[in-house]
């Protein structure tokens, strides 16, 4: 099936207020940045997905997307995830895209093979799956066949609010936990979790997170 990737990025200033008691603001806006770097790294490797479309306000991750050849949606008004992946979504079906595949810019850990998987696991099935965060409530990523298969409605609780959804329009929904987004980061905690498993598996990728990481531990802590 031709599959877009739809990656919404937030502006940098705004992005991961809940890790200021961790970060600073510029530490936070050079975390993100490598993130979503490294997240669009990811996508380029993985087989099954055609084209990614980025929606954000955001130049620098405009300017990276655009000299990549991907897609780039413009978030003027940035009410949110899910407003911003339903642009990406209009955007995919003008360029006859059969399926997406809704991915955050903040799972820097994403595995290409197991991303292109769970798609082949998929192929030619309608339907919406549902990967969940590593605590098995939120929606890290949402693969939906055809693209308005249902409205995204991320935020907390998504899990089972996507399930519904799917449910309510005909769908039998799937549950796929991928280990590598599951590693999205919000807290300090699940920076925290982020940093361990980028310690246990080594490899080409991640690349920039990691190199940003380990600028941040060369910083002063906050306090």
């Amino acid at each position: 099936m031709r599959t877009f990737a739809i990656l919404p990025v937030k502006r940098f200033d705004a992005a991961k207020q809940r890790l200021g008691s961790a970060l600073s603001a510029r530490a936070r806006r050079a975390l993100v940045r490598a993130m979503v770097h490294d997240v669009l790294d990811a996508l380029d490797r993985v087989r099954g997905i055609r084209r990614i479309v980025v929606v954000t306000a955001e130049e620098p991750v405009r300017a990276l997307a655009a000299a990549r050849g991907d897609v780039v949606v413009d978030d003027p008004v940035q009410a949110g995830q899910s407003e911003a992946a339903t642009l990406g979504i209009a955007a995919a079906q003008r360029r006859e895209a059969e399926r997406v595949l809704l991915v955050p810019g903040d799972c820097p850990a994403l595995w290409p093979q197991e991303v292109d998987a769970m798609l082949r696991r998929h192929d030619g099935e309608p339907g919406v799956v549902v990967v969940p965060d590593r605590h098995g409530v939120g929606t890290n990523a949402l693969l939906l066949a055809p693209p308005d298969a249902i409205t995204p409605a991320f935020g907390e609780g998504s899990r089972r609010r996507h399930l519904r959804e799917a449910l309510a329009a005909g769908f039998t929904p799937a549950v796929e936990p991928l280990v590598s987004l599951g590693l999205d980061v919000d807290t300090p905690d699940d920076l925290a979790a982020l940093e361990a498993a980028l310690a246990r598996f080594e490899g080409p990728f991640a690349a920039h997170t990691r190199a940003a990481l380990a600028d941040l531990r060369r910083q002063p802590a906050i306090g």
